[in-house]
């Protein structure tokens, strides 16, 4: 009796610790996989088009670490090839103190002062830094995949290589999958991502496959059902040991980064939701799915010995790269302080005081912080002294999504780090004539989804022309022709243009709930920095693109509006502030606007320069002769941008010529054929958050954000916060995305815009007619064919506040303290009571001197100092 006891007790022990095994391995298993799967960044799809820092999933690390680990496992580099600096060099662009400087910075804190011993090794380093611009960067040896070893034997068939029939089908299926806008005949995605490949797989004819389809069938069957169990049993068959997994799965899912990314968006949106999404874990498990097969059906020898165990060496191998890459580096840095230069020379200059006989501004005129904002700022302060300009996010702080009357359409308008909290509709100067507008265009749209059909049906395919005959050849020569006035808008559709600008979209909480709707309107305000002193006109100017067959037009809109033009959001707020009953509140607020001020909502075409006022009927008569003379000055002020960008559009022969110029630019934007309508965010490179009389004397060539701040107005913080936490989020987001797709194109980058073709409608483009999903931006938007129009230098944050209380924003905000702290952009304090400029180090803060090598109101700023041909 006790023997039998002994015995099941020794039994139930084993059974236990045999579960307590599977329970530990199934949870290693799951804490590998979500570490692979959060490395991963979103892309969006093209009609919400942002910018997004692709290395978002890496920032817990330093930059350079994190390029250690991507040269690994993806084999992508985060700096530009040696030749590119020494390009630089010879340029004059890069120059020996900068090289000096760049590495006193990267020496410890001890040792980055100069003394005679010190002193003599740095310059003896600077000597070894010079030579080595005439070498080239570490060699990548990405560690290798099945997929990779494949290769190297007999292809799967004539022209066509294992990792690219792999990417090829992959892709294909997501495209299938996730296509809800573009294909006649859906998939059934009932059986989710993983479960839907199998399917497909198994009835796909043209794989070739060396057993035979009747193999691959057998073995697809064979495969776990479960996306979680393939991983782990993959991991198992591949013989890849614990210490390798993590970053064995984290390359399988950057071999297929487009759709991962695509994946990544999916979950990101459930999130906000409050919701899961598991289909990045299903695209990984297809993706070790075919690591898996084609290592069961490798010829001998083709898997080397010892293969699985190099991928334990990856931390390894990532540190070794991190100190090859040293130099890199140590010159990116340089480049970056060549830039810095004059910049904190010019803003560590004291502003002038404010006379206090001045009279007080006629026009205070808020832009969006996008770089492009600056130029036209520039040139309305130049115009006018009467006008004081501001920069504030490109969304005014609106968590909205628009949905116009008539049409199923909700588009967020916010930046994609948020979710909407409130919908705005459009209203009319009735119900019933809303909603007579409303069936107008809900019938139009139907005409037009119909009519896409039709020509998209698969019956009409070759039968499509000839039934049109010439009157679509003459729409055809019509849409070919040049066009100077902007396209139509959708939402304009089966309306009248009077009835059109009738509708105008608003906020329906206004009438509902004013107090509300205040004290959102206040803290708007207060983060703006005018809660008084308002002008008798207060211009609200979002900002918006202009260009036709143009998949990635949303990118050249206002990234912080959901990749949307900006007209809604300064309009709604705009008509808030008008609101009788919302000033009513806002005056129990403590912020009191007068009856003599009015907003007045605009957009800023980036492609043109020209400014649109928007409901310029509500303007009272007693503003009409100030709405006449900011006409002028917005036209002036045009017509000097324009023609100070006319030479980076090569149209430099025109910029004495404004009319004509112009109509050029409106041409451009208007042109099918057109590949680079404008250079959107391109050379960007510094974010200044300062009072506008901090950098007002700078020539700041469209390089800079610029977001006004007063510390002086914010002792608690706040607004410091707010801006350090999103705005500068977003410029990260912008800057990062430009680098990636500058320094390593195919990765992060989709290609040549003149080959692409739009995926599922919406979802993204392929470069052709397959590969991967292309992410980031075409080499169009980054090169002009001669020379790159993008310079890769890490985001430059100048921001005017006490350095204890920038010190106090990042002690409380982790995604702070990383970006800063890992480099993912440099940040800077100037100085409130003496103009200093300091840098945040690991150290702490440290004094920065500028200097001027240019003449004064100039920042120099050549966008092309690149040399990478492209050819068209």
């Amino acid at each position: 009796m006790n023997a039998t006891l002994a015995t099941n007790a020794a039994e139930t022990d084993t059974q236990a610790d045999i579960c307590k095994s599977i329970d530990l391995g199934s949870s290693r298993l799951n804490e590998h996989i979500a570490a692979a799967t959060q490395c991963v960044a979103p892309t969006w799809p093209l009609d919400e088009f942002i910018a997004v820092n692709p290395y978002w999933g890496w920032v817990g690390q330093s930059m350079e670490q994190a390029a250690g680990r991507l040269g690994t496992l993806a084999g992508t580099r985060l700096t530009m090839p040696r030749d590119w600096f020494a390009q630089q060099w010879a340029q004059g662009l890069l120059q020996r103190r900068h090289l000096e400087q760049a590495l006193r910075a990267a020496l410890p804190a001890s040792q980055s002062r100069p003394s005679n011993a010190s002193d003599a090794a740095v310059q003896a380093q600077v000597q070894a830094l010079v030579a080595e611009l005439q070498g080239k960067s570490a060699p990548l040896h990405r560690l290798a995949l099945l997929t990779d070893l494949r290769d190297a034997g007999a292809p799967p068939r004539w022209g066509q290589s294992w990792s690219e029939l792999v990417t090829h089908q992959v892709s294909q299926h997501c495209a299938a999958f996730f296509d809800r806008y573009q294909s006649t005949w859906q998939m059934d995605t009932g059986a989710g991502l993983y479960g839907s490949w199998r399917e497909q797989l198994a009835a796909d004819h043209g794989l070739p496959w060396p057993e035979g389809r009747a193999a691959l069938k057998a073995r697809l069957a064979a495969l776990p059902p479960s996306s979680q169990a393939l991983i782990g049993a993959a991991l198992d068959a591949l013989g890849i040991a614990e210490a390798g997994r993590q970053a064995y799965l984290s390359a399988a899912l950057m071999a297929i980064g487009g759709w991962a990314a695509w994946c990544a968006y999916e979950r990101w949106q459930a999130g906000l939701r409050g919701q899961t999404n598991d289909t990045l874990v299903d695209l990984l498990a297809i993706r070790l799915a075919w690591e898996w097969l084609l290592h069961d059906s490798a010829p001998p020898g083709a898997v080397p010995a010892g293969w699985a165990a190099r991928w334990s060496g990856a931390d390894e191998a990532a540190r070794a790269l991190v100190q090859a890459q040293r130099t890199d580096w140590l010159l990116q840095r340089a480049v970056e302080i060549a830039y810095r230069e004059p910049l904190i020379f010019g803003l560590s200059r004291p502003p002038k005081a404010r006379d206090e006989q001045a009279p007080a501004p006629a026009v205070q005129a808020v832009f969006c912080i996008d770089v492009r904002s600056e130029r036209l700022r520039r040139a309305l302060e130049a115009v006018s002294p009467q006008v004081q300009t501001r920069g504030f996010a490109g969304f005014f702080g609106l968590p909205i999504a628009y949905s116009p009357l008539g049409s199923a359409l909700s588009r967020p308008q916010l930046p994609g780090l948020l979710s909407p909290a409130c919908e705005v509709t459009e209203a009319g100067e009735s119900a019933a004539l809303g909603q007579v507008l409303a069936g107008k265009r809900r019938q139009a749209l139907q005409w037009r989804q119909r009519w896409a059909e039709f020509r998209a049906a698969p019956a009409s395919s070759f039968s499509f022309v000839e039934s049109m005959g010439l009157l679509y050849g003459a729409k055809l020569v019509a849409d070919s022709l040049p066009r100077r006035a902007a396209p139509a808008r959708w939402e304009d559709t089966g309306l009248p243009p009077q009835a059109a600008a009738a509708l105008h979209p608003c906020l329906a909480q206004v009438a509902s709930d004013p107090a509300g709707v205040a004290a959102q309107a206040k803290t708007i305000l207060t983060a703006m920095g005018l809660v008084s002193d308002f002008a008798p006109l207060v211009l609200l100017a979002g900002h918006g693109s202009q260009s036709a067959n143009n998949p990635h037009a949303a990118g050249l809109d206002c990234g912080a509006c959901g990749g949307q033009s900006g007209e809604v959001n300064a309009r709604v707020l705009a008509d808030l502030l008008n609101a009788p009953a919302v000033r009513e509140q806002l005056r129990a607020l403590g912020v009191v606007i007068g009856q003599g001020t009015h907003f007045l909502p605009a957009l800023h075409n980036t492609t043109t320069d020209e400014v649109v006022l928007y409901d310029v009927e509500d303007v009272p008569a007693a503003l009409q002769p100030a709405l006449q003379q900011l006409r002028g000055w917005l036209e002036a002020a045009g017509e000097r941008t324009r023609a100070e960008r006319a030479a980076s559009l090569g149209l430099a022969a025109l910029a004495p010529q404004g009319a004509m110029l112009r109509q050029s630019l409106r041409e451009r934007g208007n042109d099918w054929a057109q590949v680079r309508p404008e250079w959107g965010l391109a050379n960007n490179a510094a974010f200044i958050v300062a009072p506008r009389s901090r950098s007002q004397h700078l020539n700041l060539d469209g390089r800079s954000f610029l977001h006004d701040y007063d510390h002086r107005l914010d002792p608690e913080l706040k607004v410091l916060t707010l801006i350090m936490t999103a705005p500068m989020v977003v410029t990260n987001w912008i800057n990062m995305q430009y680098h990636a797709s500058t320094v390593d194109n195919r990765r992060y980058g989709s290609g040549n815009k003149v080959l692409h073709n739009v995926v599922g409608g919406r979802l993204g483009v392929f470069e052709g007619n397959g590969g991967d999903l292309r992410i980031g931006l075409p080499m169009q938007s980054l090169h002009d064919g001669h020379a790159l129009r993008h310079t890769p230098l890490r985001l430059s944050v100048f921001i005017e506040a006490p350095p204890e209380a920038i010190d106090r924003v990042m002690a409380a905000h982790d995604i702070v303290r990383q970006l800063v702290g890992g480099g993912w952009l440099q940040l800077f304090c100037i100085n409130p009571q003496d103009s200093a400029v300091l840098q945040r180090r690991q150290t702490g803060w440290v004094d920065v001197q500028g200097a001027a090598p240019f003449a004064d109101g100039e920042m120099g700023g050549d966008a092309s100092n690149g040399a990478h041909t492209f050819n068209n």
